[in-house]
């Protein structure tokens, strides 16, 4: 090599130099692809990104392969860069060439071919798993030997080579991917993601329809007045009551009305055959369970009760819908029976209003491990009934004063929201 003319030299010199910026580009690219996404397009059927999943199937040896070829081409090229240095300058040729050759491999070779690579991964990959993976077959041997030693060294300092780490999320990190997404994923689309995985952490407890405000049948009274009951039905369904809503004997569903009333025959017993058993659920029953319940019962409707047995509230298969896709009708925020703007920037809330609704509507972050409406943390913070209009702090930010209360219950409150909010 010393007699090589040095044209030749320079040009092998520039050609590893090359190279060495080819297997830094190369081993950065494939590190930093995005595994999900070259899943997807090898499904798809892209060569490239069937090439790369091959040679990702095994990366230690493929990092060996790489890193192989980077040490060689970098040890060769300096063992020239020496020759050439020492034959144009002398003794003093070593200290030049080992200075101007650090420089050159660092900036051509390692760190503008890593950060092209790691800016586009793909770009880089694909193209590049063309020559490794002929390159990976003819070194194997010698990969196969480095990586047995390597692998007798990690388990010497109690590291399992075959554990490796797996590209497999939990619901959280799922979350934060919905959440960076940005404009890949439209509004809508991510909102009814999120929803769906948030169904484990809310239960039927959280969206059912209150005890109190369930609207219901009493097969005890009078048929004209269970007539107008059923006239002015704002729901497809109706449970059937014997005196107290605990003593739910069924399901009344208003096709059935309909029927008898074409007929002309509504009368208590005519009502009772037509009703449908009631299904129960216990309290505390999450939404992807119950949602499961409901396809698998092929039912819509459900009666949630407490280790008592004593009825808590009435769950419907569109309440947990709407969980994930937002409200079929009104807005909670527009809605002026629940939640109603005034123009100082505070709200009127009606206090059977649930606190999961007013922070999904309002975006506040009142308590959620407690009560479920805003009666409930009213007369939980205060630990009475009141009887008198009162102003409170929750969490230390809202402000509230309650403005009426009713059989037992606080109907309405003015909620300032956080000073930060407005």
């Amino acid at each position: 090599m010393n007699e090589a003319p040095l044209s030749l030299l320079l040009g092998t010199l520039v050609v590893l130099l090359l190279l060495s910026a080819f297997f830094s580009a190369s081993e950065t690219g494939m590190m930093t692809l995005n595994r999900y996404r070259l899943r997807h397009k090898a499904r798809s059927g892209h060569r490239g990104a069937q090439r790369t999943c091959e040679l990702l199937q095994r990366v230690d040896c493929l990092i060996s392969t790489i890193l192989i070829g980077n040490n060689f081409v970098n040890i060769l090229a300096s063992a020239i860069a020496t020759i050439v240095a020492v034959r144009i300058w002398g003794d003093a040729g070593i200290a030049i060439a080992t200075i101007s050759l650090t420089l050159i491999i660092l900036i051509f070779g390692e760190v503008t071919p890593k950060t092209l690579a790691a800016l586009h991964p793909e770009k880089v990959a694909f193209p590049a798993s063309l020559i490794l993976k002929p390159i990976l077959k003819l070194l194997y041997p010698l990969v196969w030997i480095i990586n047995g030693i390597s692998n007798i060294l990690l388990r010497c300092m109690s590291v399992d080579p075959s554990k490796g780490g797996t590209d497999q999320l939990n619901k959280e990190e799922l979350r934060t991917v919905v959440h960076e997404a940005g404009g890949l994923i439209s509004s809508t689309s991510k909102s009814m993601l999120l929803g769906i995985l948030d169904l484990e952490k809310v239960s039927v407890d959280d969206i059912m329809i209150p005890r109190n405000d369930i609207v219901g049948i009493n097969i005890e009274d009078d048929i004209e007045e269970i007539m107008e009951q059923l006239r002015t039905a704002q729901h497809t369904r109706l449970p059937i009551f014997k005196d107290d809503i605990n003593h739910i004997i069924g399901m009344l569903h208003m096709r059935a009305v309909a029927r008898l009333i074409s007929l002309n025959d509504i009368n208590h017993a005519a009502l009772l055959h037509e009703i449908h058993d009631t299904y129960f659920v216990p309290e505390g029953t999450p939404l992807h369970t119950q949602l499961f319940n409901f396809q698998q019962a092929k039912l819509r409707t459900a009666i949630v009760v407490d280790e008592y047995g004593d009825v808590m509230g009435l769950v419907t298969l569109e309440d947990i819908l709407e969980e994930i896709v937002g409200e079929f009708t009104t807005n909670v925020a527009n809605d002026n029976h629940s939640i109603t703007p005034q123009p100082d920037g505070s709200f009127i809330i009606d206090g059977t209003t649930t606190i999961r609704d007013i922070n999904k509507a309002l975006e506040w972050h009142l308590p959620l491990n407690g009560p479920k409406t805003l009666n409930g943390l009213v007369t939980e913070h205060l630990e009475e009934i009141p009887d008198t209009s009162v102003c409170i702090t929750i969490s230390d930010q809202y402000r509230m004063e309650i403005l009426q209360i009713r059989g037992n219950r606080v109907r309405s409150v003015q909620v300032y929201p956080p000073t930060g909010s407005r």
